[in-house]
């Protein structure tokens, strides 16, 4: 896979962010994760129990904003795996998940 000057196998992006309370907020510099491109699959490499006590710890706390375009972002834009659009443009019977086979 040729993207931009990188080559080789790229990941772009992964959701849901942490900043919504996914999965990534426990990762931590120095962990594992395995990749298996042909699964089409990403793996934390941290056992369970590590885990638990990761999730424990209070997330950082994000800004709050009031009014304007960043509060409308924050509220209303959707994960990569559903667009990155505002959930209010979406069509209503879109089903929003990343297809399976390439």
């Amino acid at each position: 896979m040729l993207c931009g000057t990188a080559f080789g196998t790229v990941l772009l992006h992964v959701s849901p962010e942490a900043a919504v309370g996914g999965p990534l907020a426990c990762v931590r510099n120095g962990d594992t994760i395995r990749l298996d491109v042909e699964r089409r699959s990403i793996e934390l490499c941290v056992s369970p129990e590590q885990l638990s006590r990761r999730s424990a710890t209070p997330a950082k706390k994000t800004i709050e904003f009031e009014s304007g375009y960043h509060r409308l972002y924050v509220e209303h834009v959707v994960q990569a795996d559903q667009g990155c659009d505002f959930d209010f443009m979406l069509p209503a019977d879109m089903t929003a998940t990343a297809p399976t086979e390439p």
